[in-house]
């Protein structure tokens, strides 16, 4: 315990930098609050500031530094009040969500040294904006060219942490931008300074790390992230950052569901979310239930899906997750086939994507892709094409170009080019499976046995139907599960005693034949509805274009669909 009759405010305050130095935390905070005791000095705000921000103690940080900033002001220090101000706008972004009193904060230090030499406080000050700008406006051109002016400045300042916190958010910028190569190199540059111990500040060490993962995200190197993810682990163990941590495991998490470890990545995001929580930062808490959803969706979970997303969408999340939520609704929508809302919240995604957001725009024209394909929409279909392709033309790694013959892949079925859809479907199993990407590559695998199909090779398609049926069931995606046994189902129906393929009865969908199976069987509307996975609405829409497409009108239109099951031997 620290005895405040035997220390001056001086050695307080000496005792209290020592032990942020070292990561003490917790006794860095003692002795700032013990010299505040004895007297409120800009000094010891601004220390305590620190240790309750490493301690994720928002509001105590937050007041202190406030009070800082004022006292630094009165007393005529206008560049460590220009710092701390940096400081604030970090604060009230992460723990509050409120970006415009951010950018209040930003524009406050800009004016306190603006009339003096550059100095440091200026070049983190641009970081602030940068971030801003990145995560709250998406606008990841101007950001870049604030961090680069950032690193110039370190450069020329010999300040080797801010020219690194410039250089990994320039990085960022850079790859989120499609200019890939140049983005990787400074970002690479960034994080071998920031483990290896270049970077003293070791905020600054950990930016550092979390923008690389983000670029290896976007760029789908899932193995990179994978090893700079424990990397990062180890350095916020080090440094008793549970908010780090906590980000880790959102992002490990994201890794473990590409590799098809659900389980243990429900795990990772459940634990995230609720240690995140309790850190009061929406930006970070707001990562993980995107996440969360997104696993929802592929688990057939839907209304958890719906749940998590309309918790998004309350004021606390809204202006950090909105645009992402019209991605994951749209996704949700896709799984339920209803595929013209699935088009329209694509559509609105997209455009409310910057379009100098080259990658994060792809998994928004992939989406689109599948959903136009389903509707038979060729020109729909090859547009969204030609711009993923765009984006992702410096993009080398084996996961995105399995994701771009994927697309292709879509792009020929649709085209009634079945040759070149198995070629394109082939190829896209064939890399995702050798990434360690199980639930890509199954997806793959169902459309290609559509592919082979349509060439009159049924007894292929069936085992590359079955293939996918298989790893869907393991993974445990009920939606995609349906799909492919309703599939299966259909194949059997028509090749049992033969050898090809015969026409689909009256020209139904796999899905419509699986809908009529269980309307002949007896089952109500709600009853489908829980078996395929779909919403209530859609399989009534299943129904009406059954209906339509065997000419059953009126009351007794559901026992002639069963006659016309019955017929067709498809009971």
């Amino acid at each position: 315990m620290v005895n405040d009759g035997l220390l001056d405010d001086a050695n307080m305050h000496s005792l209290g930098q020592a032990a942020l130095a070292r990561g003490d935390w917790p006794a860095a905070r003692a002795a700032f609050e013990t010299a505040l005791r004895q007297q409120e000095t800009a000094v010891a705000l601004d220390g305590l500031g620190m240790a309750a921000w490493w301690l994720n103690d928002a509001a105590v940080a937050i007041n202190a530094r406030e009070r800082a900033y004022q006292l630094y002001r009165a007393q005529g220090e206008g560049r460590s009040a220009a710092r701390v101000a940096a400081w604030l706008a970090m604060d009230t972004f992460h723990f509050r969500g409120e970006y415009a009193i951010a950018n209040g904060w930003i524009q406050h230090g800009r004016r306190l040294v603006e009339n003096s030499e550059p100095g440091a406080e200026s070049g983190w000050l641009d970081l602030a904006q940068a971030h801003v700008l990145m995560w709250a406006d998406l606008d990841y051109a101007a950001a870049q060219q604030l961090c680069a002016q950032a690193v110039a400045l370190g450069k020329t300042l010999g300040d080797v942490d801010l020219e690194m916190a410039g250089l990994s958010g320039e990085g960022l910028a850079l790859v989120n931008q499609g200019q890939v190569g140049e983005g990787m190199r400074r970002l690479d540059q960034a994080t071998l300074a920031a483990t290896t111990g270049d970077v003293s500040d070791v905020d600054a060490a950990c930016t550092a790390c979390c923008c690389l993962i983000f670029a290896c995200e976007w760029t789908r190197d899932y193995e990179r992230a994978a090893q700079w993810v424990q990397r990062l682990r180890d350095l916020a163990t080090r440094w008793s950052h549970p908010t780090l941590l906590a980000f880790c495991q959102v992002h490990y998490a994201s890794l473990l569901i590409w590799r098809g470890e659900w389980e243990a990545a429900e795990a990772e995001l459940l634990a995230a979310t609720n240690d995140l929580a309790t850190t009061q930062q929406p930006a970070r808490v707001a990562d993980g239930l995107v996440r969360l959803a997104d696993l929802r969706c592929r688990q057939g979970r839907f209304a958890e899906a719906e749940a998590l997303f309309a918790r998004l969408e309350s004021p606390a999340f809204k202006p950090l997750a909105g645009d992402y939520c019209l991605y994951g609704r749209a996704a949700l929508a896709l799984a339920q086939d209803e595929v013209d809302t699935a088009v329209n919240l694509t559509e609105r995604f997209l455009r409310a994507m910057p379009a100098e957001n080259r990658l994060e725009r792809v998994a928004g024209f992939e989406l689109l892709i599948q959903a136009q394909a389903r509707r038979g929409d060729q020109a729909a279909v090859a547009a969204a094409l030609v711009e993923m392709k765009t984006a992702v033309a410096h993009v080398t790694t084996k996961p995105m170009q399995a994701a771009l013959s994927f697309a292709e892949g879509l792009a020929a079925a649709t085209a009634q080019e079945p040759y070149t859809a198995r070629r394109c479907f082939e190829d896209a199993a064939e890399w995702w499976g050798r990434a360690g990407i199980p639930f890509e590559a199954a997806r793959a695998q169902l459309e290609l046995a559509h592919a082979l199909w349509a060439l009159g090779q049924p007894e292929a398609g069936q085992r590359q139907a079955a293939k996918a049926a298989d790893e869907f069931a393991r993974l445990g995606a009920r939606p995609h599960l349906n799909r492919a046994t309703a599939f299966l189902r259909q194949m059997e129906s028509v090749t049992a005693g033969k050898n090809g393929r015969t026409p689909q009865p009256a020209n139904l969908t796999p899905r419509e034949l699986e809908v009529l199976r269980l309307l002949a069987d007896g089952r109500s509307n709600q009853e489908i509805s829980h078996d395929l996975v779909l919403s209530v609405r859609t399989v009534e829409r299943h129904i009406s274009n059954i209906y339509s497409k065997i000419g059953a009108t009126g009351p007794s239109a559901r026992a002639a669909a069963t006659a016309f099951a019955i017929q067709h031997h498809l009971l």
